[in-house]
């Protein structure tokens, strides 16, 4: 069996497959009518590993589960005539640390939600220095005057 072996290791070989994981892809897409909803929905579900597909059409919202590349299933939603389909860019206003920041509040997002943006945090360092410039046992530690 060791000969076998080492000459169906070393001399035959088999394609791999890339297998690809389960995954969500969401995509933001603009639908008015059953019409476009249903047009979505068919094209996306004709995809080769597609488990489930969501659509809610109050947020403009195409969720799809499934073993799927999220570049092939926005090529594919862009194929139904909706052009400015994109990634959902939205997050849980809740995830976020300052959601008032400029660059995150966006006027079209859902009720709940803002753009999906990295922000600056400060660090423990620099909130340290600024309480320095202003301390109340030091009268000279105003350094701003």
């Amino acid at each position: 069996m060791g000969a076998l072996n080492y000459i169906i290791s070393n001399f035959c070989t088999v394609p791999s497959k890339k297998i690809k994981t389960m995954q969500t892809v969401e995509i933001k897409v603009k639908m008015d009518c059953d019409g476009c909803e249903r047009k979505v929905r068919n094209a996306v579900a004709t995809i080769k590993g597609v488990k489930s597909v969501e659509i809610n059409r109050k947020q403009s919202r195409v969720t799809v589960n499934g073993c799927v590349d999220p570049n092939k299933v926005l090529n594919r939603v862009k194929r139904t005539g909706k052009k400015r389909a994109e990634f959902w860019p939205y997050v849980a206003q809740h995830v976020v640390t300052y959601p008032h920041a400029s660059g995150i509040y966006d006027k079209r997002a859902p009720g709940g939600y803002v753009r999906n943006v990295q922000t600056f945090t400060p660090s423990a360092d620099t909130e340290e220095k600024f309480m320095s410039l202003f301390s109340e046992d030091n009268v000279n530690a105003c350094s701003i005057m």
